[in-house]
């Protein structure tokens, strides 16, 4: 496909109030699949003051419904906020002082699935009687034991998957997504599992509630070649998959560039499966094989067209970047960074084009030094107007050695081989174990 004109979707695009246009957020993923034993929302409000300074612009926190599971992913009555994290007068409060500190919340979306208050006709929860949005056994796929249509995607096993071919599920859920905007203060919205239906209804969605800023979870398999089951130096179809899910979102949706992750942490153990929180399958015990990009193959970080290998490098002001996340990292480690390159990482995405997402793990848990490195980079990012669609200009991409130049402001490497610009006018900015970075 090659690199995407944003001209063909910024008219589509102006409903999300510019924040795509501008191209200038850094995000903070601020949970992990713990948070709930924590008083979260009280916890993250005493943290606001320090988000605000450090320069996150949007907060993306973890689903805010009643669910059956803890963590949020197994959502039942949606109008009801009283959850694991916290109640609804704490999550109220937290996003008033975000408010306060000109920083959005992000509310995750859990609409693929919900279950259900009472049995249908085959034994499922799949009614949902008692509850706000009490639908029948009609809201469900009959793929998934409902009465609805086929779904339009992949099938979440073992809970009810909604049908959003309904119109009358669509119209409840376009009032509860204008009720968390308008209501409750969301401006963000995270869409979970968007592989289990049709990204025209992505578009349909952000089209009526008109969040400031969207961004979707497609997650794929990365491709690996047959013979030795290694990831393969070309991800075009990868990256392709999910640039054309972003397309049929009207350019609305950006995606977290699951492509860059699997690229910069080259693993032998095809993790990225797009496994939910509540699906029953152990991939803890996945044997991880091989090297990572980071530790000796830097040189996939630049593609035959000599861009970055990732949506990064065909459409960046949609490319939601990212190192590790809840189900990646966390204590779920389904598909961790190295732990010993996290900085590594972090000198990559936040000095290169995308829309950067900063995890919670590291940058509040990991001690003062990480705290401090990510923060000096975002700093850099600001200072030097670097933003989602700067231009790259790669240097280097060896083994242990990869360098670029951003839109001529700023220079960075990585890995272990030495390296520095040669004109003095590029001037050390900020440098740790295997990164440095430079501005003029």
């Amino acid at each position: 496909m090659g690199q995407v004109s944003d001209a063909v979707v910024q008219e589509q695009a102006a409903g999300n109030g510019g924040i795509i246009k501008n191209g200038r957020e850094i995000l903070l993923q601020a949970f992990n699949w713990e948070s709930h034993k924590h008083n979260w929302w009280s916890n993250l409000e005493g943290r606001v003051a320090d988000i605000a300074k450090s320069g996150f612009t949007s907060v993306w926190l973890p689903p805010p419904t009643q669910s059956l599971s803890p963590e949020g992913y197994l959502p039942q009555n949606l109008y009801s906020l009283d959850s694991c994290y916290g109640s609804l007068q704490q999550l109220n409060s937290l996003i008033q002082n975000m408010n306060d500190h000109n920083i959005r919340a992000m509310a995750d979306v859990v609409i693929n699935h919900r279950v259900g208050t009472t049995k249908g006709s085959t034994g499922m929860y799949n009614r949902y009687d008692g509850i706000p949005i009490s639908w029948d056994e009609h809201a469900v796929t009959s793929c998934s034991g409902g009465k609805g249509n086929k779904s339009t995607g992949d099938n979440f096993d073992g809970v009810p998957n909604i049908d959003h071919t309904q119109p009358f599920v669509r119209k409840d859920i376009i009032e509860w997504l204008i009720w968390l905007r308008e209501t409750i203060g969301f401006q963000d919205f995270r869409f979970d599992f968007t592989k289990g239906y049709a990204s025209k209804f992505v578009k349909e969605y952000i089209e009526e509630s008109k969040p400031l800023f969207a961004v979707g979870e497609y997650w794929d398999s990365c491709e690996y070649a047959p013979s030795d089951n290694r990831l393969s130096y070309n991800q075009d179809k990868h990256r392709q998959r999910i640039i054309n899910w972003i397309d049929s979102t009207g350019g609305l949706c950006a995606a977290f560039d699951f492509t860059t992750k699997g690229i910069l942490q080259v693993r032998n153990d095809h993790g990225s499966t797009g496994v939910n929180e509540s699906l029953v399958i152990s991939l803890t015990s996945l044997v991880l094989l091989e090297q990572e990009a980071v530790k000796g193959e830097l040189w996939r970080l630049r593609d035959p067209e000599e861009k970055p290998p990732g949506v990064m490098g065909w459409w960046p002001s949609r490319s939601v970047t990212f190192i590790e996340n809840h189900d990646t990292g966390s204590t779920q480690g389904h598909w961790p960074f190295p732990s010993d390159h996290v900085m590594e990482g972090y000198a990559y995405i936040l000095t290169h084009p995308g829309i950067p997402t900063v995890f919670y793990d590291h940058f509040f848990d990991w001690g003062d030094s990480f705290h401090d490195e990510i923060a000096k980079l975002m700093e850099i990012r600001k200072s030097q107007d670097i933003h989602s669609r700067s231009a790259v200009k790669i240097l280097e991409a060896s083994s242990n050695l990869y360098s670029a130049i951003i839109d001529d402001k700023l220079c960075m490497k990585i890995g272990e081989g030495p390296w520095c610009p040669s004109d003095p006018e590029w001037k050390l900015a900020a440098c740790g174990d295997r990164y440095a970075v430079w501005h003029k």
